[in-house]
């Protein structure tokens, strides 16, 4: 079942790189002084999104391709909670998102760091989504 198998190994990059950021790079970022930190928060973050929404899509669709192939149940639970993310994100994210992306990072901004705080904070849910969806996807790629 390669569609599955595919399907799997996108849900585990979405994953490690959510997991990554929750215990490297966020950890470090909130090491740094007020200014430097919106400073990386900023080109992170766009980066970051772009790269992890495309790797959501594509393990979706693969997800629900296998789901279609083989009518198993797990791929289609892999599927959305691999989606969710994007309502996730859209939702209750972006706010947050909103407010950092649009102040100066070269002026003193004395609610970034907290707002940081939360925006990490709010991020776990994205790492938990991605694992979640890839245990399915492991899940269904065994059952298959």
């Amino acid at each position: 079942m390669l569609i599955g198998l595919l399907a799997l190994t996108v849900a585990a990059v979405f994953s490690g790189a959510a997991i990554y950021l929750s215990v490297a790079e966020q950890p470090a970022r909130l090491g740094l002084d007020d200014k430097a930190l919106l400073q990386e928060w900023q080109p992170s973050y766009k980066r970051g999104a772009a790269m992890q929404a495309s790797i959501a899509l594509l393990a979706c669709i693969l997800g629900l391709l296998a789901w279609w192939q083989t009518g198993g149940f797990a791929f289609l639970i892999g599927a959305v909670l691999i989606i969710l993310p994007w309502p996730w994100t859209l939702i209750a994210m972006m706010p947050t998102n909103r407010v950092l992306e649009t102040m100066v990072a070269s002026a003193d901004n004395p609610q970034a760091r907290s707002l940081i705080v939360k925006w990490g904070n709010l991020h776990l849910v994205r790492t938990a989504l991605g694992v979640l969806a890839t245990l399915a996807f492991l899940w269904g790629s065994h059952l298959a």
